[in-house]
């Protein structure tokens, strides 16, 4: 398996955002815009770029599409993107829009059955799965579903989704380094891909994850935001880091 960089590109009010630990009162706004940053991924050697719309994520209703699908025209690299798909129509919208695979997260939890739809229209879905500690957040974050990721995980092992995306969000935006201990009981309780998000800091991080095994099992990527924007991280240093595993 290919363990890939998934830059990140969260999408608020048509901007470049960070949220420190999914607060939206703790905005970081960045002036670049969305395709420009995106070009400039695809041009330091990323293999996906990861888009989310964090308006719909709060809201349910998609409204940063016009930025996800220029976003999606521009660039040559597959593009998986998330944020408020909570029905047939939406993850039709993306895909319509030109999105190579949608990442599914408060309708995953709250309603399985569609991702399960959208897979048998032969759309590759990601399931995202936001935690503080072990517990399921939805609704951008906002709301606890009351249930752990290890009750959900069964759920998607035969709905036809590619991986699941597991946010720390405790540690996302930090930069203090992701939950490995967290993340190895996840790839120990899934047959699915494992993409790690939340808390990496350093090209350290990404080589940790890179280099993570369960039971000769890996990780299949890791997302990467704040750190990228910041400039704390080099994109292409981040692509090569992934590649040492």
């Amino acid at each position: 398996m290919t363990f890939s960089l998934y830059p990140a590109i969260d999408i608020r009010e048509g901007r470049c955002v960070r949220l420190i630990q999914g607060d939206y009162d703790r905005e970081v706004k960045y002036d670049a815009d969305p395709v420009d940053v995106a070009l400039s991924f695809e041009e330091a050697g990323a293999s996906w770029v990861h888009v989310v719309d964090l308006d719909a994520a709060r809201s349910g209703t998609s409204q940063n599409l016009a930025a996800v699908t220029a976003i999606a025209s521009a660039v040559g690299i597959p593009v998986q993107s998330g944020g408020g798909v909570r029905s047939l129509d939406a993850a039709r919208a993306l895909f319509d829009a030109g999105v190579s695979r949608c990442v599914v997260g408060t309708a995953a939890v709250e309603n399985p059955a569609l991702v399960e739809a959208i897979t048998e229209l032969g759309h590759r879905v990601a399931v995202g799965l936001d935690v503080r500690g072990e517990r399921v957040a939805v609704q951008g974050w906002e709301r606890d579903s009351g249930k752990s990721i290890y009750e959900l995980l069964p759920n998607f092992e035969n709905a036809g989704v590619e991986a699941v995306v597991v946010t720390q969000i405790t540690r996302d935006g930090m930069g203090t380094g992701p939950d490995v201990k967290g993340l190895k009981q996840v790839v120990r309780s899934t047959s699915l891909e494992v993409v790690a998000s939340g808390g990496v800091g350093t090209l350290d991080h990404i080589t940790e994850l890179a280099k993570l095994r369960v039971e000769g099992r890996a990780l299949s990527g890791v997302i990467v935001g704040k750190a990228l924007h910041d400039g704390v991280i080099d994109v292409s240093e981040a692509v090569k880091a992934a590649e040492r595993t």
